[in-house]
């Protein structure tokens, strides 16, 4: 018996990003899941509401789930139509250029 388990977990106090690797016959794809973790009684809950207090939290996941996906390849859709040359971050010289025309 298989068990379907994230491939990676972000932790950041209460709030965790599961990432979830689907594979397909157009390749390899990831998902994500944000929840908050809170006891109740004994037991550990989940929850996909947040609170005020937690939208910073929030975000810094999100933002780690991301970086984790770009450096294990993760493409979204509108990505798949970019060559890999092309999503790599300019260098600062480059930028500079770019933007004086």
């Amino acid at each position: 018996m298989s068990e379907n388990r994230p491939i990676h977990e972000v932790r950041l106090g209460r709030v965790k990003a599961a990432i979830w690797q689907n594979e397909t016959e157009n390749g390899t794809w990831y998902s994500v899941v944000i929840t908050r973790l809170y006891r109740k009684d004994d037991r550990w809950e989940t929850s996909t509401s947040f609170g005020r207090d937690d939208l910073p939290l929030v975000t810094k996941v999100a933002d780690l789930a991301h970086t984790w996906i770009y450096q294990h390849g993760g493409e979204s859709a509108a990505d798949s139509s970019e060559s890999k040359a092309e999503r790599q971050p300019q260098s600062r010289t480059r930028r500079a250029a770019t933007a004086k025309g």
